[in-house]
């Protein structure tokens, strides 16, 4: 019987040296595999994101390169107060909006593009803050 156990023991670590070198192939089957596809598959996800992105990074790219501060109708805000030069009779008009919309600017309610005289028939003065008050 020494024998026979002597045998099993030796046909045991024999099935553990076949194991231990499969399970070795098959670790570097895997590595291969991942490797494969990190430079297959994982290039074409960057190439797909770059066509994503690379557009979106070019508008951006040239919208930072837009002047905001022309009359274009790209601008958001307009210069405040009328002026001597742009709306002259709406300077002190309590009406005036000034306002920007959709690259439109607003002059006031009765003429949304501005009086073209001088002296324009709506026009009101601008109380201060301090005439409207009154506690009374």
């Amino acid at each position: 019987m020494d024998e026979w156990s002597k045998s099993f023991l030796e046909s045991l670590e024999s099935l553990v040296d076949v194991v231990d070198e499969v399970v070795v192939e098959v670790a570097d089957i895997i590595e291969d595999f991942a490797e494969e596809w990190q430079n297959t598959i994982g290039a074409e996800i960057d190439k797909c994101l770059e066509d994503i992105f690379e557009p979106i990074i070019e508008i951006y790219l040239e919208y930072d390169e837009i002047d905001m501060t022309t009359d274009s109708d790209m601008g958001f805000t307009y210069p405040g107060d009328p002026t001597p030069e742009r709306h002259p009779a709406c300077i002190g008009c309590r009406h005036y909006h000034g306002q920007v919309y959709g690259g439109n600017l607003l002059v006031c309610g009765m003429h949304p593009y501005g009086w073209d005289g001088e002296n324009c028939p709506d026009w009101e003065s601008n109380p201060s803050i301090h005439d409207d008050f009154n506690p009374f």
